[in-house]
């Protein structure tokens, strides 16, 4: 299967680039803010870019395929889930427990998802809808929530005011709407001068933040902290097993697919917790360990759910 193997290929550069990360680290290479660093230029510049870059280019169509259906529903019943969960038995505050449902709910859209979507299912644009359900529902509201309990206040016009602060939702909105704007002139409406470089910086974004979650892990023993330890096993069963379950239901008993459309939901559904999520995590400095760990235990474990799933459905 030559498609599995060029996904496995596909982790194992992940693999490399988050080793570099932790190496560099270990040689204190750019001192002891270069992690901060990396993370805040990745969320403010780079990230938007990328999210600009690629959405700006998808045709509008593409990027509203009906597979977002399958894609928030199965994001809302593992986030749910893992809510319920934590109300019942983890117990955490309301920063730890939003963390912990990005952990369960995240696709790595990007720097997993692509390839996959380009070397298994033969399509890219399959994770476009991805894109802009994450980074135009779930990130806002998750990063409302960050934002106003590490705040300490309830405040309307600061929760109003929130999609203004998230730059990875101003990328992608200004994407969509060159996209629409270009399928509607039948040209692409930025010229090359303009977007080359912002397609050039939109490169770093996955670089700098794998690197940045590797040089998290130096210092420090994953799984160390055995009150985390349930929980964090939990986001990732529910990232890489149920989510799956469950998007194979909805896609072939709600929406009726079958074929190569039914086993895109289910494959791009196992893909492991995006690093967005430690950098978010990073970014409010709350359940840093948590995220760390969550993300580290899914993309480990994410290749063998989704070799299992193309055996069973390719």
């Amino acid at each position: 299967m030559p498609g599995l193997l060029s996904a496995m290929e596909g982790f194992c550069v992940i693999g490399v680039v988050i080793l570099v990360g932790y190496m560099a680290a270990r040689m204190r290479i750019g001192g002891p803010s270069a992690q901060m660093v990396l993370n805040k230029f990745s969320f403010f510049v780079s990230s938007p870019c990328l999210m600009f870059a690629i959405l700006s280019k998808e045709p509008i169509f593409d990027i509203f395929h009906s597979s977002i259906v399958v894609a928030f529903l199965s994001a809302v019943a593992v986030g749910g889930l893992f809510l319920l969960l934590n109300r019942l038995h983890f117990h955490m505050d309301a920063a730890d427990a939003t963390i912990g449902a990005l952990n369960s709910l995240y696709l790595n859209s990007n720097n997993i998802g692509l390839p996959i979507a380009t070397y298994i299912l033969g399509n890219p644009a399959l994770v476009a809808p991805i894109l802009v359900m994450q980074q135009a529902v779930f990130t806002p509201i998750g990063l409302t929530v960050l934002d106003v309990t590490t705040q300490g206040t309830v405040s309307v016009r600061r929760i109003l005011a929130q999609p203004l602060h998230q730059p990875l939702l101003i990328g992608s909105l200004a994407g969509i709407a060159v996209s629409a704007i270009s399928a509607r002139t039948g040209w692409f409406v930025i010229p090359s001068f303009l977007f080359d470089p912002i397609d050039m910086i939109g490169d770093s974004a996955v670089p700098m933040i794998l690197m940045a979650f590797g040089m998290s892990l130096h210092g420090s023993t994953p799984m160390r902290e055995r009150s985390d330890r349930t929980a964090i096993v939990t986001v990732a069963v529910l990232k890489n097993v149920v989510m799956p379950i469950v998007a194979f239901a909805l896609a072939y008993g709600l929406m009726g697919f079958r074929g190569p459309t039914l086993y895109a939901c289910v494959v791009l559904a196992a893909l492991p917790t995006g690093q967005n999520v430690y950098n978010y995590a990073a970014r409010y400095n709350v359940g840093l360990t948590f995220a760390r760990d969550g993300i580290l235990l899914s993309t480990v474990t994410s290749p063998l759910v989704i070799a299992l799933i193309a055996m069973l459905l390719s």
